[in-house]
């Protein structure tokens, strides 16, 4: 290893530095970005049944919600102002929506970063490689192939680890990308039901109270005749 990072020059050095960071990115977003940690099904059917309530924002439940999930902090701050306008329920969803998008792109920049610069650094690295070699041909000649060895290498081997670093910091980064958005669509789709349920007319504004039950007779009670209307046909 340590003869592999000599063959490479320095530009080697900020090349493997970097394939750390991407694998350590990698790994993270790859835990982070588990859906049932961003969209939990059980979360939503929750709010739901509670966007049917009464006074959706008095349930006990609601920071429950906020504090279980991405989707679920997004649909508790709906809940709790359920009782306002419908626009500043749609505002708080929104404003809350666009921090959950924000926390879910967490290194994606480094990671596209990281995919950038790599193929540039073995790049540099190979410029730098053929320089040494023409410099040992200017002062030697091409009469001795292991004075030119080196150059040789250091572009040879710092072109493939660039390469090999940004290929697939490239495709994770494409891959986790597409994964947020499905979840931002994902999640504009709930909070727009959410709205819906909320104000839906078809919901109880008051709880029903239970009817009292219909009185029961006395058997032994005497039973009362009604009076014939026509005497006559007696």
């Amino acid at each position: 290893m340590i003869e592999f990072v000599k063959s490479g020059g320095f530009l080697i050095l900020p090349i493997l530095i970097s394939s750390v960071l991407a694998l350590a990115i990698i790994i993270e977003r790859f835990l982070s970005l588990n859906s049932r940690r961003i969209m939990p099904e059980k979360i939503i059917r929750k709010a739901h049944k509670i966007a049917l309530e009464p006074n959706p924002s008095a349930n006990s439940d609601i920071p429950l919600i906020a504090k279980s999930s991405l989707i679920g902090k997004i649909l508790a701050s709906g809940l709790q102002n359920s009782s306002q306008p419908r626009h500043i329920m749609k505002e708080s969803l929104e404003e809350t929506g666009r921090h959950a998008a924000h926390q879910m792109d967490k290194y994606m920049t480094a990671l596209g970063t990281i995919a950038t610069i790599t193929p540039l650094l073995g790049l540099l690295g190979t410029v730098i490689g053929m320089i040494q070699v023409f410099s040992v041909i200017t002062e030697l000649g091409v009469g001795s192939p292991t004075d030119l060895a080196g150059g040789i290498s250091t572009a040879l081997i710092t072109t493939a680890t660039g390469i090999s670093v940004a290929v697939p910091a490239l495709i994770f980064h494409r891959y986790y990308k597409g994964k947020i958005n499905d979840y931002v669509v994902r999640m504009e789709y709930e909070a727009s039901k959410l709205i819906e349920l909320t104000n839906s007319p078809n919901k109880r504004t008051v709880a029903e109270k239970p009817r009292p039950a219909a009185p029961t007779r006395n058997p032994n009670a005497p039973v009362r005749r009604r009076p014939n209307p026509n005497p006559r046909n007696t």
